[in-house]
């Protein structure tokens, strides 16, 4: 009646080795660690820097913990936060011998202690927030005037190249502020032009005026368009920061909208405040140009001349100097996508790339004037330029076109991830930081680990006092719920928050309520005459469906938490659902086993272990039997 076959005991031994592995990274703690990322887009972290770090590390007579490349950095592990801060010094000497010009940033951070055999098996700790774990906190005020301004420029680009296509002549298109004017010789022509932007510029709103001989055009940019101008320019500013930030390889990092403006950018483990402002004014901006190919630009690309009047001097990866001309073609705003892949005729990595109209235009009217002509892409980070690639121009380009040559298969997905990476749509200032220290988040983690531990020692302490063996089964069951908590979490890489500690110790009252309706249960059936085995029994089977219902309830709020909150909501509502779910594992499968192994081999089971059970007796009073 109580026996559990073979299998679901071996279900049971599996997942509690599969949530011990998972859940020990996290009880390793963290250690100071430095970080070296590259400063530029151009720049690799790889094993030369790996060398040239050791080396660094050695002269300054320092040994690291772990010295790895995680990612698209390199972290060096320390015992103390002395030898951290002298290794960052040391390391930055040698890397970076220009401060005006770093290739590498060399910051501050913090990694797990975990041994390297569980990070083999892939378990990891969870990821903390920013309130345990310390780093930076940013609060960033875009520019939507700026943006608006931005867009204004473009149509009026776009409105004195379609009017010079339509052959609509003695036309002047000029911009003040957010406002186009446009200046035509006779009213036909401002009809027609008229007609021309309501057909081809949605987005804008015309009102006629006329002054003598002069008519005019005034166009402004409707508010529709303006607010859906400035929430494209509010998440591709988002979407720029996640790739500059993922390039550094800081773990978790927290970038989201706040009102209608504003950016929060949290950056956890990130000690130094100037490296993360310096991170986060990583923002590149593409253009592509021709190369200068006359006499005096190859002569300059040599080093036999000066650079001719109208052409600029830029370096590729590689040192070798490219003369192009100050004239852009297009911008990165025009690149929409760019893939790798492989070139379907000779087979060798290439890059697709996509452009707007506007682009897709401009590159057709520049392919066909430059046949066999070389064109550059240049990418510009702080002011500075690099070439990133400079082919020649083999055919009429348009929309879609595609780079190829001398590239191996990472080489091209690293310009493609550049190329999409993009700039901002429109600028930003910080105008608030914060820093939260590594003691601080310390000390969050010790409150909230204790006010966990605490609880589960006082429930502990009341079961086995209230329910005897009963409670023992109880709270190991507990024990078990908790650590298949933070492995799933671990699993899951979430981030755990003060919320989320918060939630796990609710997680603990709500388990433990399982147990006292099982217990209560069999206690119900013994004080109704039942034998222990059937007692049993009918309390595990008897009290699923009440134990379903109330999990399944509360179930249902967790998830309205998590798809309508945000922030430390979401944080607790995430921890708050997967405790629901082990509970439901641990309360009533792993208890239910344990009591099996203990009672179910006794076939002649007479009493059971679950404190007094008070059996009423025939004139309306109690009588305390001892089970």
């Amino acid at each position: 009646m109580n026996r559990y076959p073979v299998w679901k005991y071996t279900i049971i031994v599996i997942v509690l080795l599969v949530g011990l592995i998972y859940s020990l990274p996290n009880f390793f703690g963290e250690a100071p660690a430095v970080q070296v990322s590259a400063a530029k887009s151009t720049v690799k972290v790889d094993a030369a820097t790996q060398s040239r770090v050791e080396e660094a590390l050695k002269t300054a007579g320092l040994t690291p913990d772990l010295l790895a490349i995680e990612g698209t950095s390199l972290r060096a592990r320390f015992a103390t936060t002395d030898d951290q801060l002298k290794a960052r010094d040391a390391v930055q000497r040698a890397l970076v011998p220009d401060p005006a010009d770093p290739p590498y940033v060399v910051a501050l951070n913090l990694v797990s202690r975990s041994p390297a055999w569980l990070a083999s098996l892939h378990a990891f700790p969870m990821y903390l927030g920013l309130d345990l774990r310390g780093g930076v906190d940013f609060l960033l005020q875009v520019d939507m005037k700026g943006a608006i301004d931005k867009k204004a420029e473009s149509f009026a680009s776009d409105l004195r190249t379609t009017f010079r296509d339509k052959g609509i002549r003695g036309t002047s298109v000029s911009r003040n502020g957010q406002t186009l004017e446009v200046s035509f010789r006779d009213a036909a022509a401002q009809q027609t032009a008229k007609q021309l932007i309501q057909d081809q510029f949605p987005d804008l709103a015309t009102t006629e005026t006329q002054e003598g001989s002069n008519w005019r055009l005034t166009a402004t940019i409707k508010p529709e368009a303006a607010r859906r101008l400035q929430d494209a320019a509010l998440k591709q500013n988002i979407t720029t920061l996640h790739n500059r930030i993922n390039e550094l390889g800081v773990a978790e990092p927290v970038i989201q909208q706040q009102g209608l403006d504003r950016i929060v950018v949290q950056l956890p483990g990130v000690q130094d405040t100037a490296k993360a402002k310096d991170i986060l004014g990583r923002t590149a901006t593409l253009e592509m140009r021709l190369v200068d190919e006359s006499a005096e630009g190859r002569a300059a690309e040599l080093g036999g001349g000066p650079v001719p009047f109208g052409s600029e001097k830029f370096l590729e990866r590689n040192g070798r100097p490219v003369i192009v001309k100050k004239q852009v073609l297009v911008t990165g705003e025009n690149l929409t996508d760019a893939q790798p892949g492989f070139d379907q005729q000779t087979n060798q990595p290439k890059v697709d790339l996509t452009m707007d109209a506007k682009g897709g235009r401009i590159m057709r009217d520049v392919s066909r004037e430059n046949y066999k002509k070389r064109m550059a892409m240049l990418i510009f980070e702080k002011g500075k330029g690099e070439v990133l690639t400079a082919p020649s121009i083999n055919g009429e380009l348009g929309n879609r076109f595609q780079i190829s040559g001398s590239m191996t298969v990472s080489e091209a997905a690293d310009l493609a991830l550049l190329l999409r990476a993009g700039s901002l749509a429109a600028p930003m200032e910080i105008i608030q930081e914060r820093t939260i220290g590594p003691t601080l988040g310390a000390d969050n983690i010790e409150k909230g680990f204790k006010s966990v531990m605490y609880g589960f020692i006082a429930i502990m302490v009341f079961m086995c006092a209230y329910y005897a063996l009963f409670g023992l089964f109880s709270s190991i069951a507990l024990a078990v719920n908790l650590m298949l908590l933070v492995a799933i979490l671990s699993m899951l890489q979430a981030t755990l928050t003060l919320p989320g500690i918060a939630a796990m110790a609710l997680a603990i009252g709500v388990a433990i309520d399982s147990n006292v309706l099982i217990n209560e249960r069999v206690r119900e059936e013994l004080r109704n005459g039942a034998s222990a085995q059937a007692a049993i029994h009918a309390g595990y089977d008897r009290a699923w469906g009440t134990i379903l219902d109330s999990n399944v309830t509360t179930l249902i709020a967790g998830i309205a938490l998590l798809a309508f909150g945000s922030g430390p909501i979401r944080g607790f509502a995430v921890v708050h659902c997967i405790g629901i779910v082990t509970s439901m594992f641990s309360a009533v499968f792993f208890s239910r086993g344990l009591v099996n192994f203990w009672y179910g081999q006794k076939k002649k089971l007479k009493t059971v272990s679950i404190g007094t059970v008070w059996r009423p007796k025939t004139d309306g009073t109690a009588v305390a039997d001892g089970k």
